[in-house]
């Protein structure tokens, strides 16, 4: 050996470089990178080899550069199954190309393996999905996990409950995966109880699964259980993304939980889990903080939003409305309208402005936003538009012109639409024309429970009793029962609810006495019953007996007794607040010197000092 001698590392086989290769394809991280390497491999002849241009295809389509994926395809001399699956698979959100490339490969013909139909599967609808299905019968791979799992969810997805069923109970052995496709094809179509079931039984469930039955149960408007299961999945360590957080806000807020919406922020906030407040959360904690009464807090967090997008315009904009201050959410609408050409108004926007004129009785101005959605933005009005305008009409005692208007109108009037305009023939006392609404809603099939209640307490208000009972006679007979009232109230991160006359909760006793002290308070100043709302045909005493025991009192009586004096008592009614707990309200506020807010079915009242924001105008 010479001093001379220089020792170098024999170069790799053929073999290693292959692998070396690979290894770089696999964590590549961006486009440039991709390339480089792409380059690297054209100087080496090695772009055709199998493993490598599978390998490429598949990273150029995770990159979101499907145009290089499909080059790189077609300049591949006979692709085999592997290259055919992958630019199927990398054509997964665009159907009909899926399909086009499928087609292609049999006609070459290649034999289709089970990654491919997987890939395929996942572009399907419905029925190209049930011709994929009777392919993979003939090829013996229907009963491949991967296949199986596919044809479920392909079945999910295009609405077929039956066949995903009928097709995930015969599957010998099932995965994480389809049971989570038949769990959200469960959840998706309310059969929650079907769902829960499955859920019980999965021994293995990730946050996805958490996440589709915590939707599910916020989306069909079971916000306690979705609540229940969320506290469950943050006692079991599984810690929650997005869509977790985003889907429990919502409950928050259809509950009027702000406790919980709170520890929801301050998690996302101090938690380290990959969840930030973004334009998506941000946009659900304004939602929620509307809807729980804090307008304060809903606009904290609008104002730190980066890259707010109109849903978060929108959100804050129907935050004003739903509280009266319309004002605000004028001010905010013109604000949005000047941001610049990239953030135009949705139709939501113009919901939630009409929304908001509504509340107010500002019909000039409710007319010139309906106008300027028509003719600046060139928005033809949809059913919730002409909604919004027989609303605001209607409430503000033009119960003519807003009938002119349905009658008006280009599209089919809906039986929502139909509602609101015999509400308003109830509010000002239009007998005959409700009885004319109410009569072709029942000829034509397209009466609710709201439709017989409303026209009910439209004979009622009138004292005429023969009325009433013909239409509870009628309810009766079409199988209808009156949606009972219902209040509730967050006292230490807990829902309460009550209804009329409730004595199931555990401090009844407490509340009954503080309902007698309230009456007390009430009557030294002066306070008489307003026994015109009980619109049932018995004595005034019993009347007043039966207003004191509204579900919104004793809500308020426990909210009385659990939180300390100077705090805010927030109440949510599901039907809109009578006249007299009304009068209640703003009477105790003065009294006890504390902020009531309360969200009732039409929009939130806060009571303070004796008066209420909506001017007893709702």
């Amino acid at each position: 050996m010479t001093s001379g001698t220089v020792f170098t590392s024999p170069p790799p086989t053929p073999s290693a470089q292959v692998d070396n290769l690979a290894l770089l394809i696999d964590n590549s991280k961006t486009i440039n990178h991709l390339i480089q390497i792409h380059a690297a491999l054209l100087r080496r002849g090695l772009d055709h080899h199998p493993i490598l241009n599978f390998k490429l295809q598949r990273s150029y389509s995770s990159l979101g550069h499907l145009h290089h994926t499909v080059t790189l395809f077609h300049r591949t001399p006979s692709p085999n199954v592997f290259l055919w699956s992958a630019i199927i698979n990398a054509h997964h959100a665009h159907s009909d190309r899926a399909l086009s490339y499928y087609a292609q490969m049999l006609a070459h013909p290649v034999r289709p393996n089970a990654f491919t139909l997987s890939s395929l599967l996942k572009a399907c609808t419905l029925h190209p999905g049930r011709a994929v299905h009777s392919h993979a019968f003939k090829l013996g791979l229907a009963s491949d996990l991967y296949v199986s799992t596919g044809l479920v969810d392909a079945y999910a997805r295009g609405g077929d409950v039956v066949s995903a069923q009928k097709l995930f109970d015969t599957m010998p052995q099932k995965s994480l995966v389809s049971s989570t496709a038949m769990l959200t094809c469960y959840a998706k179509h309310g059969m929650l109880r079907e769902a829960r079931l499955l859920f019980e039984e999965m021994e293995v469930k990730d946050v996805v699964c958490w996440n589709v039955m915590i939707d599910g149960y916020a989306q069909h408007g079971y916000p306690n259980e979705s609540l229940l299961l969320f506290r469950r999945m943050m006692g079991m360590k599984v810690r929650p993304n997005e869509i977790t957080l985003v889907a429990v806000l919502s409950s928050c807020g259809q509950l009027g939980a702000l406790e919980s919406g709170k520890w929801v922020h301050s998690y996302v906030e101090n938690n380290g889990v990959g969840v930030r407040v973004n334009v998506r959360v941000g946009t659900a904690l304004v939602d929620m903080y509307c809807k729980c009464g804090s307008l304060e807090d809903a606009r904290k967090v609008f104002d730190v939003i980066e890259g707010k997008d109109v849903v978060a315009w929108n959100s804050m904009i129907m935050g004003y409305g739903i509280h009266g201050f319309s004002d605000e959410a004028l001010r905010l609408f013109h604000e949005m309208c000047c941001v610049g050409v990239k953030l135009k108004p949705s139709d939501i926007t113009f919901v939630a402005v009409l929304t908001a004129c509504a509340h107010a009785g500002l019909v000039r101005k409710g007319w010139e936003v309906f106008d300027l959605m028509k003719d600046r933005y060139k928005m033809e009005p949809k059913i919730e538009h002409y909604g919004c305008m027989v609303n605001l009409l209607g409430r503000a005692g033009r119960v003519i012109e807003a009938y002119d208007l349905v009658r008006s109108m280009e599209v089919e009037p809906d039986p929502v639409l139909w509602g609101t305009l015999l509400w308003a023939c109830r509010v000002h006392n239009d007998v005959s024309l409700g009885e004319e609404i109410a009569e072709f809603l029942v000829s034509n099939d397209l009466a609710s429970s709201g439709t017989y209640v409303i026209l009910s307490n439209m004979y009622a208000a009138a004292r005429n009793w023969v009325g009433v009972a013909k239409v509870r006679s009628l309810m009766k007979g079409s199988g209808v029962e009156k949606e009972p009232g219902c209040s509730s109230i967050e006292v230490d991160n807990r829902v309460h609810e009550f209804v009329a006359g409730d004595l199931r909760h555990p401090r009844s006793k407490d509340i009954y006495s503080m309902l007698e002290e309230m009456n007390g308070w009430l009557k030294a100043r002066g306070y008489t019953p307003n026994t015109d709302v009980v619109l049932h045909d018995i004595g005034e005493q019993q009347k007043e007996q039966s207003l004191e025991v509204h579900s919104e009192k004793l809500a308020l009586a426990f909210g009385l007794i659990s939180t300390s004096p100077g705090t805010a008592i927030k109440i949510v009614k599901n039907l809109r607040v009578c006249l007299d707990c009304h009068a209640v309200m703003k009477m105790v506020s003065k009294i006890t010197g504390r902020r009531i807010i309360m969200r009732d079915r039409n929009r939130f009242h806060h009571f303070e000092n004796g008066s209420c924001s909506c001017g007893d105008y709702w």
